[in-house]
């Protein structure tokens, strides 16, 4: 059979453009990764090197100097990228997601504003939806932009802002007065530039020192905090006051998309250290993987790899079809994070001591999966937009 997590059907641009990110992950980004983990210092050999690949502007339109590829070929690279290390595959994923959102939804300035810069890398994105005192409930934002003709004055704290002190363009979601009845109605995306690095970097915007955590590290977490901070009406994303909540939706739609693939990217590192590993460790006079307990093992693991990974290339397609892929991207990011965390589980337990020795690949592994059930929404978030897109299409009679 073929080796797992193979795609059909792709074109030769994509094979060759995969072909390229896999031998840049095999020789670039796996061999320093462990040292950069450990140091939690940010890659910038590799994002120079990503941004040579012009990795930056993959999704980006031609006609703005970008790839112009697909959502799918995205996801595909991002699968590899994570293979390598997932902190990396998080310097792009908001990028992305912000540049999607621009090209979807930005007014004709705004894209040959941010697009072309963003395809080079020159500017890159963070997504700002979460807050300290709300992780789902995104219509209970209380972050507020208040307007005084044509300016707002933007005062709250948020939370978990991948790339915070390392990008220097910020999608804002933050709560406005459009007098609509539904507290989603009035919420409004905004384009906030602001200089890279840390402390008060614009007068009234704040950007706080990382925020430790456990695993994915490298990449700067941080959270903002606006006081009097005073932006332009024209940097309201699309000109559109109130239709914030659907501009963020549709980028965290792609964005579960990008999880999945993450996810997918881990598992199958996982696969190949265990299969490896099992071949290479001997117990009662020959190698492990020749025991039934732990051919068994690999035989389960490489099924959720094969599984997750379709089930992200469904939900890209999807998209890239333009049809709604809610349901489909939810079941990917559920399936592709417990997946992985599953698959990572079990290739620690075949490394046995080893595999709590931070001189084996597997313990950071085992550090950074557990991200991805939350990151895009918890698995119980997943479930309910799925439930809810089942029995919308199976409504009772």
């Amino acid at each position: 059979m073929a080796r797992l997590a193979q795609t059909a059907g792709l074109t030769d641009i994509q094979r060759e453009i995969l072909a390229t990110v896999k031998d840049f992950v095999d020789k670039e980004i796996i061999p320093h990764a462990q040292a950069l983990e450990h140091a939690d210092a940010y890659p910038t050999d590799i994002v120079a090197g990503m941004r040579e690949m012009g990795l930056f502007g993959l999704t980006i339109p031609e006609e703005y100097g970008g790839l112009g590829e697909s959502l799918l070929t995205y996801a595909l690279v991002v699968e590899q990228i994570a293979r390598g290390w997932m902190s990396v595959s998080g310097v792009i994923n908001t990028h992305f997601i912000v540049a999607h959102m621009v090209r979807q939804h930005g007014t004709d300035e705004q894209k040959r504003h941010y697009l072309p810069r963003m395809a080079t890398g020159e500017v890159r994105g963070a997504f700002s939806m979460s807050e300290p005192d709300l992780g789902s409930d995104v219509a209970a934002i209380k972050t507020r932009a208040r307007r005084d003709g044509d300016t707002y004055t933007v005062d709250g704290a948020k939370m978990w802002l991948t790339n915070g002190g390392s990008s220097n363009l910020i999608a804002l979601l933050a709560r406005t007065d459009e007098g609509a009845e539904k507290p989603h109605q009035n919420l409004t995306a905004f384009l906030v530039d602001k200089p890279e690095g840390f402390g008060e970097v614009a007068p009234g915007l704040t950007i706080p020192g990382k925020i430790e955590k456990m695993g994915y590290k490298g990449v700067d977490t941080t959270e903002a905090v606006f006081d009097g901070y005073r932006i332009g009406a024209d940097k309201v994303l699309g000109g559109a006051p109130g239709k914030g909540f659907a501009h963020m939706m549709d980028g965290v739609e792609v964005g579960r998309v990008n999880v999945a693939a993450r996810a997918c990217g881990i598992a199958i590192r996982a696969f190949e250290l265990a299969v490896d590993y099992a071949q290479q460790r001997r117990t009662f006079g020959k190698p492990i993987a020749e025991h039934q307990a732990i051919a068994f093992k690999l035989a389960e693991m490489a099924t959720k790899v094969e599984a997750a990974h379709l089930l992200m290339v469904n939900a890209a397609r999807l998209k890239d079809s333009g049809q709604r892929n809610d349901v489909e991207a939810g079941m990917a990011k559920l399936l592709a994070s417990e997946y992985c965390a599953e698959v990572t589980q079990e290739s620690f337990r075949i490394h046995g001591g080893y595999g709590y020795s931070k001189e084996y690949e597997i313990e950071r592994l085992m550090r950074e999966a557990p991200f991805l059930l939350i990151g895009e929404g918890t698995s119980e978030i997943q479930k309910t937009i799925i439930s809810r897109g089942l029995l919308r299409e199976y409504k009772s009679r």
